[in-house]
């Protein structure tokens, strides 16, 4: 079922292999969600479906044949970065989380699946953007903020003509209304909003692609303390 819908609404064969590493992927993530809360949804179907598919849609929204790089933000339990990966295994993949307890998982979780070229990188994330300027051909968030506020936090780490994509629920309207003095200032304009329904019921997703257009001036991203007090 899994494999068939990838296959039909996404386009992308998957193979035997793949299949067997999202099934590994499944059982860690359940079995560590134990100890340390990663996910309330831990039901087989949703996890596929919710967590797995819903990552997957990044290829509704851009080409992926022209990605080499892709930097997630706050990945979490790895989301959306290592379902790519494991479809896409010569991506480059950087995550970024500050949780200690999620780069330890995501480290064991690596060597469950036996991928490699993964950098996890255990830092605020707007400390490591200031000093990887304008690096990433894509740079993802899913479920970490409002859209002003991972704008600044992601839009100074993507390449010029590079896209940001944020995952977002059906009701995004007002954060796209509430971003346009950041797009301004960091450099971005929005290039789609592809609307997607997950299936069997699980939900819909959103997905803002904004391109990189310009350089974001250095002075991007302030500390986090700033950017919670006032957004751009």
């Amino acid at each position: 079922m899994f494999k068939d819908d990838i296959k039909y609404n996404l386009n992308i064969q998957i193979s035997d292999k793949q299949l067997s590493q999202f099934e590994t992927y499944y059982e860690f993530l359940i079995e560590y969600n134990q100890i340390t809360n990663l996910t309330r949804i831990t039901d087989r179907e949703e996890v596929f479906y919710k967590h797995f598919y819903d990552s997957l849609t990044l290829v509704k929204s851009i080409d992926m044949t022209n990605v080499r790089n892709l930097c997630d933000m706050g990945a979490g339990a790895g989301f959306p970065s290592i379902p790519l990966k494991i479809l896409f295994p010569n991506l480059k993949i950087t995550i970024i989380d500050s949780l200690g307890k999620r780069i330890t998982f995501l480290k064991q979780l690596l060597k469950k699946l036996q991928i490699t070229d993964v950098s996890i990188v255990y830092d605020r994330i707007e400390n490591f953007a200031l000093s990887n300027s304008e690096i990433f051909d894509v740079v993802t968030a899913r479920a970490l903020g409002k859209l002003p506020l991972i704008l600044e936090l992601g839009l100074p780490m993507t390449k010029i003509d590079g896209c940001f994509v944020a995952y977002k629920s059906s009701q995004y309207i007002d954060e796209v209304d509430q971003s346009k003095q950041a797009l301004k200032i960091l450099g971005g304009q929005i290039l789609n909003i592809v609307d997607i329904k997950l299936p069997y019921s699980h939900g819909d997703r959103s997905l803002i692609v904004i391109k990189k257009t310009r350089e974001t001036p250095k002075t991007y991203p302030r500390s986090f303390a700033l950017i919670k007090k006032k957004t751009l």
